[in-house]
């Protein structure tokens, strides 16, 4: 019988990415646990600082699986945020080599908006976190999915 190892494996450790034009929301979870947390907020506008941000987030958690939130109107129709956030999801998966899930974020924002007003979160304070919020959302949407099939 091979020996159970005593350091965990991070093969199953998830990031997650709330996908906006002027920033984007990181989240990071263990599929074991199947639970998510909010991680940072990446501001650079600049493409290459973003992905070089998105780089060092790898090589420090080192994650089996990628997750993006794919925004679609209420009523599930797609819009153009949906083909960037779908554009954005193929160039992680190529550049990093490793799978991306989409994961339908309708009402994700809201939703971290509404978490951090019920806690008492000053008005100010709100943007600094709310899109790692919405990817913690995201990612944990993922994670319940994953429980469910």
């Amino acid at each position: 019988m091979p020996a159970v190892p005593t350091v965990p494996s991070r093969a199953g450790t998830v990031l997650a990415f709330d996908f906006g034009t002027r920033r984007i929301g990181v989240a990071v979870g263990e599929s074991l646990l199947r639970l998510a947390h909010p991680l940072t907020t990446i501001a650079e506008e600049q493409t290459e600082r973003r992905y070089a941000a998105i780089e060092a987030l790898i090589r420090e958690w080192h994650p089996g699986q990628l997750v993006v939130g794919l925004p679609v109107h209420a009523d599930g129709t797609e819009h153009d945020m949906t083909a960037r956030a779908r554009k954005f999801a193929r160039r992680l998966e190529g550049r990093f080599a490793l799978p991306v899930a989409l994961v339908d974020e309708r009402y994700t924002t809201d939703a971290a908006v509404e978490a951090m007003r019920s806690a008492g979160t000053p008005g100010r304070s709100r943007e600094a976190v709310r899109d790692q919020l919405a990817a913690q959302i995201i990612l944990q949407a993922y994670f319940d999915q994953q429980r469910e099939s």
